[in-house]
């Protein structure tokens, strides 16, 4: 039997709250208001079902990535279809993209529905967006993911290719290999976003490094899609040159995914430290945090 999730209306009547389970949502849609209770019910009914879909499919999606997939579940594809552009240079599992895909799911049955001016479904952090014409998006980027406190904020516009944001590192809710306090990506998809933060920041690292400490990510969850591979679980200090090379690591691995199309720019942080690799139209930067007032992300 299908499981029930917890759907209710957040205080003020704006927003929608979905959980079941690991997944947790907070939707909100402007435009008529006729427009967004059908946004709603949308999300409401096409989030009814949607774990145990994935659930049924758990054993292949925590498996790696090939280049083909018997995988059958709209979203266990689109999680594969996020990851395969990496299966071959990394070991990533579709769950790698499962909440950016989640969250582009939503949205989707929301945009089947409606017609809105704006919309955005967030799970977790990950999000997925949809901008009318002439819409912005205001973005708050936190210097961790486990912990209130925004360091600044970027927009999106409508005219941007940018319809999904996502962060990874070692304080989120997944296990990192890398030792970035927060990687945050742009991207066309919030799929393709969550992946590709997985990706870069696994990147920011210091191989060997005598002051970071990691365990087998099975030991720490019997059912981790990592198996045995290395997980951080602290870092601790690192010289300004050792910061440097670390964030270098993960932005080099940012600009070949940038040069392929995989995504539109990404901010990564590590002690203290920022560097942003942009759009095409922006600089590359690496400062202190609060040297960013200027700075323009979209």
């Amino acid at each position: 039997m299908t499981r029930l999730p917890q759907i209710a209306l957040l205080s003020g009547g704006r927003r929608l709250h979905l959980q079941d389970g690991p997944i947790d949502l907070i939707v909100e849609a402007r435009g008529r208001a006729d427009a967004v209770r059908a946004a709603y019910e949308a999300a409401a009914q096409h989030f009814t079902g949607l774990l145990d879909e994935l659930c049924a499919e758990l054993p292949e999606l925590r498996t790696a990535a090939e280049k083909q997939t018997s995988l059958k579940g709209v979203v266990a594809r689109r999680m594969h279809a996020a990851v395969a552009p990496y299966a071959a240079d990394c070991f990533i599992t579709p769950m790698a993209a499962v909440a950016g895909s989640v969250a582009e799911e939503i949205l989707g049955a929301m945009l089947g529905a409606a017609t809105l001016d704006q919309a955005y479904v967030n799970n977790g952090g990950d999000i997925a967006l949809h901008l009318g014409e002439g819409e912005h998006f205001s973005v708050g980027l936190m210097d961790r993911p486990d912990r209130a406190g925004v360091l600044r904020k970027m927009r999106v516009y409508s005219g941007d290719p940018v319809r999904g944001i996502a962060t990874s590192g070692r304080h989120g809710r997944s296990f990192s290999l890398g030792i970035a306090d927060a990687v945050t990506v742009l991207a066309a998809t919030a799929s393709q976003a969550d992946a590709a933060a997985t990706v870069i920041a696994n990147a920011v690292d210091l191989p060997g490094h005598p002051a970071i400490i990691r365990k087998s990510a099975n030991e720490l969850q019997p059912d981790s899609d990592l198996g045995a591979r290395l997980v951080t679980r602290d870092v601790g200090e690192l010289s300004q040159s050792e910061i440097a090379a670390a964030l270098e690591s993960g932005a080099e691995c940012a600009r070949q995914l940038f040069d392929r199309g995989l995504i539109e720019g990404a901010v990564l942080q590590l002690c203290g430290d920022m560097l942003v690799i942009g759009t095409r139209d922006m600089e590359e930067q690496r400062t202190r945090p609060r040297m960013l007032e200027n700075a323009v992300y979209a």
